[in-house]
């Protein structure tokens, strides 16, 4: 499994591409290939757990530009997770 923490600003810009990404985040999970998403409980950034490998999460980030282009979001680290409870193993 891969993280992904992302850090926000207030930028209006995040806020308008907000609902896309969502949406893309829905499908992901729908396909089996996000396990949870969400931000920090103060808006300052958020988590997501992948089930995919590094080049399929690179595909997912490129295809949505919430990752790469938005003002008010950056990728703060992308880290692999082995998870012993909770998750299954892959």
């Amino acid at each position: 499994m891969l993280v992904v923490e992302l850090a926000f600003t207030s930028a209006p810009e995040r806020l308008a591409a907000r609902p896309a990404h969502r949406e893309a985040l829905a499908r992901l999970h729908a396909a089996g290939e996000l396990v949870v998403a969400g931000p920090w409980g103060d808006e300052s950034g958020a988590l997501l757990v992948f089930a995919v490998d590094r080049p399929r999460l690179e595909e997912v980030m490129r295809d949505d530009p919430y990752y790469r282009r938005t003002p008010g979001v950056e990728v703060r680290s992308i880290r692999e997770w082995a998870p012993i409870l909770g998750f299954p193993r892959p």
